[in-house]
């Protein structure tokens, strides 16, 4: 059975604004090390697959990008939406492209933006969730032990019996829970058998299409007429005509949240997916006083701040618990507690007519 690799990478990585931009988004970035996000992922994947494996969903604007940045990815293999319509969609299409050229076939999902230290420990779990998934024909999971009460995830509670595989637990899926406040998160961390939602699935291609016809019939429909009209017809030009049409649906709503055969394997590999600015603290040294410092930057009597110079000084003096990071052309202030909320600011700027600052 052949093994295949989806990475999702249409987002615009909004909480990481204003470095994260529309035309440079957050997976294109050097967040950390010396190549991007998604230069990463798939140096990563490929200790597991050959190139030919991997396949990227993106959108229009970043399929040249990816081209350039990943040179040795088979241009086929770039799957572009033409408007984002969220990962069940992506993740539908991803798979009647797949099963057209590997009929029999399993489908590792990931978002390209997420940071793994420990990568062969990361290959081996997901070697064993592709054994799960091909011997049980379910849906597998990965779930990041808990360290802290983190209210910006999803979780996935697991039943309490486990069976082990090459040494590592697996669980079936209770339930998947929403982002929780910061009282139900200090809960999950201490039940034991709460788990970061990671956002990677593992699955057999034909069981996950399976799953979309039974409980995104209108979502299957539109697969299935893209899929016939792909015979002797462009394919992008089919994508074009009937992708907009799909629901605007996350694979998790639509697919995860309602089947009751599904697996999680609990991991711990050095994952974080850069979700907001404080992420820096967790991936990057801290100075003496608990900064993050980054660029051109003269501080005194600062403290726990995330602070990035695009090249110009900046000096700070008495300051504790803020983000600062300047680009060329914009300048984000922020608290830190208020990292997860940086949309906001990209709402007002759209309701002000500001695009060019998006």
């Amino acid at each position: 059975m052949t093994i295949t690799c989806v990475l999702m990478a249409g987002g615009k990585g909004e909480r990481f604004w204003p470095k994260s931009r529309t035309n440079l988004p957050k997976q294109f970035l050097n967040i950390s090390g010396n190549k991007s996000m998604i230069q990463q992922s798939i140096e990563r994947l490929e200790k597991l697959v050959d190139i030919d494996k991997v396949f990227v969903v993106t959108n229009g604007l970043y399929a040249e990008l990816i081209k350039a940045q990943v040179p040795h990815l088979p241009h086929e293999n770039i799957i572009v939406e033409p408007i984002g319509r969220n990962t069940a969609p992506c993740i539908g299409l991803a798979s009647i492209i797949i099963e057209e050229r590997y009929p029999d076939s399993t489908m590792i999902v990931l978002p390209s933006d997420h940071i793994i230290e420990n990568e062969e420990g990361f290959i081996k779990i997901l070697k064993t969730a592709v054994e799960v998934a091909q011997d049980n024909r379910s849906l597998v999971t990965l779930g990041i032990e808990p360290s802290y009460p983190e209210t910006g995830y999803g979780y996935i509670e697991s039943l309490g019996e486990e069976y082990w595989i090459n040494d590592l637990e697996v669980y079936k899926v209770n339930k998947f829970v929403e982002k929780p406040d910061i009282v139900t998160a200090q809960k999950y961390l201490q039940s034991g058998n709460f788990y970061w939602n990671s956002g990677i699935f593992v699955w057999r291609t034909e069981v996950i299409r399976r799953y979309i016809k039974d409980l995104m019939p209108e979502m299957h429909d539109i697969l299935e007429t893209m899929r016939v009209s792909f015979k002797g017809v462009d394919r992008n030009k089919v994508i074009e005509s009937e992708f907009i049409k799909m629901p605007d649906q996350s694979i998790d709503y639509g697919i995860m949240e309602k089947v009751h055969d599904i697996y999680v394997i609990p991991c711990v590999f050095g994952w974080d997916d850069v979700g907001s600015w404080t992420a820096l603290e967790r991936i990057n040294e801290l100075d003496e006083h608990g900064n993050v410092i980054k660029g051109n930057i003269l501080n005194l009597d600062t403290k726990r701040c995330i602070i990035e110079s695009n090249g110009k000084l900046i000096a700070t003096l008495g300051i504790e618990d803020l983000i600062i990071v300047d680009t060329e052309d914009v300048t984000l202030i922020c608290a830190k507690d208020k990292a997860q909320e940086v949309k906001l600011l990209l709402k007002e700027l759209r309701m002000q007519k500001l695009e060019q600052y998006l």
